[in-house]
C-alpha cells in the first residue's frame, strides 16, 4: 500500500514512518523540516521537502497514494495563544488544502493526528470520546476544527477517516533507531531530559497546589511506539469500518514529581527545579479511557510504563 505521511520527519512521524516501512508499505514523506529533521526519516521512504500549503507539493506527494497519515502541524499550546494566526494558517488552512488535493487525486482515506487538547478542562475522568469538546488553547481549537472539516469532507466526498486523539506522546524507539531530538520542546519529559543532560539549568514546575497526591499535575503519557502501532491498526480497519474518532492514551496516571523522581533514579542525575505559578486552564488531572481503541483497533498501550518511557528517552539524550 502506498502511504503519504505529512510531517513524517518529526518526532512522532519518524516513528510512524519507520514502522510503516518495516511492514513493507511504500511510504512518501512530505515535510517542510521546520520542526522535523531529514536524518530522522527512514531511508526506505521517499522524501519530498515541501508543505501542505503548496498545491504543487501536494500534487507530487499524492500521486498513487492509498492512505494519508496527516501529522503536519504546529503543536505548542503556549505559542498558539501568542501567535494564533500562525496556527490557523498551518493547521487549519493547510489541512483544508490537503483535503482538497486528496479529492482531486481521488485519495479516499485519511488518518488524522488529533489531540486530547480538544477536550479542554475535564468535566469527568477518565476522558472518553463522548466528553464535551471545549479546547482552552488555540492549538486544541485548530485540531478540533480540522476534525470537523474532515468529517464534512467525509459526508460530501466519501472520504473515510480515523481521528486519533493523542494524549502525551513520549519515549523513543526501544532499539535506538531514531535519535532525532525535538527542537525547543515544551512538553515535560523532553524538558526534564534537557535538565538531566545539562542543556538547560533547571525545570520549571508550573504549580504544586493541584488536588493530587503530591500537589503537581497528573497526566497520561503514551509511548510513541504505541502511537505508531495504532496508525498501523487504523490503516487495517479503514476499508472495513465506518469513520471513527479514537483516544490513544495509556490509561495510567503520573504526576510531574513522579517524572522528576524516576528520571533522577534512572539517570543518576539531579533534576533541579523551581516551582512557578500555575498556568491558566491547567487541570489537576487528565487521563484517558482507551476502551474505544481496544474495541475498534484491538490496540492498547503496551510500552507506556513510565520507566520504559524515561529509559528509552534517556538513551537518546545522554
Amino acid at each position: 500500500m502506498k502511504i503519504l505521511v505529512t510531517g513524517g520527519a518529526g518526532y512522532i512521524g519518524s516513528h510512524v514512518v519507520m514502522l510503516l516501512c518495516e511492514r513493507g508499505h511504500d511510504v512518501v514523506v512530505l515535510d517542510d523540516l521546520s520542526l522535523g529533521n531529514k536524518d530522522a526519516i527512514d531511508k526506505r521512504a521517499s522524501f519530498i521537502e515541501g508543505t501542505i500549503l503548496n498545491n504543487e507539493d501536494l500534487s507530487k506527494s499524492l500521486s498513487g497514494v492509498d492512505v494519508v497519515i496527516h501529522l503536519a502541524a504546529y503543536k505548542s499550546a503556549g505559542e498558539s495563544m501568542k501567535n494564533p494566526l500562525k496556527y490557523t494558517k498551518n493547521n487549519i488552512d493547510g489541512s483544508i488544502s490537503l483535503l482538497r488535493s486528496m479529492v482531486e487525486h481521488n485519495v479516499k482515506n485519511i488518518i488524522f493526528s488529533s489531540t486530547a487538547a480538544v477536550y479542554g478542562v475535564p468535566e469527568y475522568l477518565p476522558l472518553d470520546e463522548k466528553h464535551p469538546l471545549k479546547p482552552i488553547n488555540h492549538y486544541g481549537y485548530t485540531k478540533l476544527q480540522t476534525e470537523k472539516t474532515i468529517d464534512l469532507y467525509s459526508k460530501e466526498k466519501q472520504i473515510r477517516y480515523i481521528n486519533l486523539r493523542y494524549f502525551n506522546a513520549a519515549g523513543y524507539d526501544s532499539q535506538g533507531r531514531i535519535t532525532y531530538i525535538e527542537k525547543n520542546p515544551a512538553n515535560l519529559i523532553p524538558s526534564v531530559m534537557e535538565v538531566a543532560s545539562r542543556i538547560r539549568d533547571k525545570l520549571f514546575v508550573y504549580g504544586n497546589d493541584f488536588n493530587t497526591n503530591d500537589g503537581t499535575g497528573v497526566r497520561d503519557y503514551v509511548h510513541v511506539s504505541d502511537l505508531a502501532r495504532a496508525h498501523l491498526a487504523a490503516i487495517d480497519i479503514l476499508s472495513t469500518h465506518q469513520s471513527a474518532t479514537i483516544n490513544l492514551g495509556s490509561e495510567k496516571q503520573y504526576s510531574v514529581m513522579d517524572v522528576i523522581k524516576l528520571t533522577e533514579k534512572i539517570t543518576g542525575k539531579e533534576i533541579p527545579y523551581e516551582v512557578a505559578g500555575r498556568r491558566e486552564g491547567d487541570p489537576d488531572k487528565i487521563y484517558a479511557s482507551s476502551e474505544n481503541a481496544l474495541n475498534l483497533l484491538g490496540w492498547f498501550a503496551k510500552d507506556s510504563e513510565l520507566n520504559n518511557i524515561i529509559e528509552t528517552t534517556w538513551r537518546i539524550y545522554k
